[in-house]
């Protein structure tokens, strides 16, 4: 589906999904099968972090000879909190690949907290680097600050599900990477920004906020349900020690649904059908 919603690029294995209870050999597996659905139309970016910069690299040079186009990679935390240890950890990875790297700024996972001037210096200082996935709250103000502390050309998008994604717009990001399980209306977010329609943004993105914040919460259990009701997984069972959904939760999202009645979710939804 990702190729009929004709979206920018695909992230697996990143920190919003399973890719901490997979095996190595699983990884890799899952890496052949995402980059072989794309089949060249979209870049599949594979999430490759590790708490060793030696292993973050060799991981990442299996993505890229698997035919991943790039990697996102968040900073290794340590005992001792050092802005220099982070820096060094992004220009040894840079230097040990040949793929664009996706500079992921998320504290809530990493517990690692960067600084907007670290931020920054990274990108300034790290050619590889060539996106910055912005999840570090406030997201919209630090977002503002980064894009006037850059000094080249480097995308922010936003993440967090797309939680603040109508205040990041405005802050100045450039798109969206994040798991939520309806992108056509991310797009369309994104579609209204590059004309200015802010009024129409601002509706948009009320229209489906409800929806946002439900799919956010902690865990991966009511996202994987909503991707089964879009016909995209066989079964929405979460890997042990994963929770499952709990009680009420099914009505719950039958509720939400009801936002795009009268449209078949299973395929894309018409933008036209997200503006009325």
């Amino acid at each position: 589906m990702a190729n009929q919603i004709q979206v920018n690029g695909v992230t697996i294995l990143g920190v919003l999904g399973e890719a901490n209870r997979v095996t190595d050999k699983e990884r890799e597996e899952i890496i052949r099968t995402a980059v072989g659905a794309a089949a060249g139309r979209i870049p599949v970016i594979v999430g490759t972090s590790h708490p060793g910069t030696k292993a973050t690299i060799e991981l990442s040079l299996m993505a890229q000879e698997l035919g991943a186009r790039g990697v996102m990679v968040t900073p290794s935390r340590e005992p001792t909190p050092s802005d220099q240890k982070v820096l060094e950890y992004f220009q040894r990875v840079g230097e040990g690949i040949a793929v664009p790297i996706v500079l992921q700024d998320h504290p809530a996972s990493t517990l690692v907290h960067m600084p907007v001037p670290l931020v920054a210096e990274i990108i300034n200082s790290v050619p590889r680097v060539a996106c910055l996935k912005a999840e570090a709250v406030p997201t919209a103000a630090r977002i503002a600050g980064m894009k006037k502390a850059m000094r080249r050309e480097c995308k922010v998008l936003c993440g967090l599900g797309a939680l603040y994604g109508g205040f990041e717009l405005k802050a100045g990001c450039d798109g969206f990477m994040t798991g939520f399980a309806f992108p056509e209306v991310l797009q369309l977010l994104v579609e209204l920004t590059g004309k200015g329609d802010w009024e129409e943004v601002e509706r948009i993105y009320g229209k489906f906020l409800r929806l946002i914040v439900y799919e956010q919460q902690p865990g991966v259990a009511i996202r994987k349900e909503f991707l089964r009701r879009r016909g995209l997984l066989k079964s929405a069972t979460v890997r042990h020690p994963g929770g499952a959904l709990g009680p009420g939760v099914a009505q719950e999202i039958e509720h939400l649904l009801k936002i795009f009645s009268g449209a078949d979710i299973t395929v894309p939804i018409p933008k036209q059908f997200l503006l009325k």
